[in-house]
């Protein structure tokens, strides 16, 4: 096994967590905010403190490569919306993918650049460092399979046909 991390931000951290866990490869997610213009924050200040609600998601390389972790999360996400997914509005809900290695940000904007060829409108899809990650409050991990009726903006189940 040869275990990576990716740090993704599209909306609602509880609807693209669940949805990651369903992937196989993928061997843990925690919710929580990156990016801010500080090293800590927690739910009700992240307006303020200027992070995206993001999930750290760890993979098996072997079984699934970040171009198609990548491709997955292109399929939930609206990547041309700015600081909006579904009905949650605000910088919090920018679309982003940030790494602490240069060589999957490279990666990123690679596949960003080839999915830019063929859309009409920009996409507005973050890649920067990773300059911080603050874990969610518990109440926010997992919320999805503490609440199977909570809001989530993407279909879970829907799977794009990667093969």
């Amino acid at each position: 096994m040869k275990e990576k991390t990716i740090y993704l931000a599209g909306g609602c951290f509880w609807g693209i967590e669940a949805y990651f866990k369903t992937i196989d490869g993928v061997i843990d997610t925690i919710v929580g905010y990156a990016n801010g213009n500080r090293n800590n924050t927690f739910y009700e200040l992240v307006k303020i403190t200027g992070h995206a609600e993001t999930v750290k998601i760890k993979y098996d390389e072997e079984t699934i490569s970040l171009e198609k972790l990548l491709e997955y999360f292109y399929y939930i996400i609206d990547p041309f919306s700015i600081n909006k997914q579904g009905n949650d509005k605000g910088s919090q809900y920018r679309t982003g993918i940030y790494s602490k290695d240069q060589e999957d940000l490279e990666i990123a904007r690679t596949f960003l650049e080839k999915k830019q060829k063929n859309e009409k409108n920009k996409i507005q899809v973050q890649v920067e460092k990773l300059k911080n990650f603050v874990i969610a409050e518990d109440y926010h991990q997992d919320y999805l399979d503490k609440n199977p009726n909570g809001y989530c903006h993407i279909n879970i189940s829907d799977k794009p046909n990667l093969n």
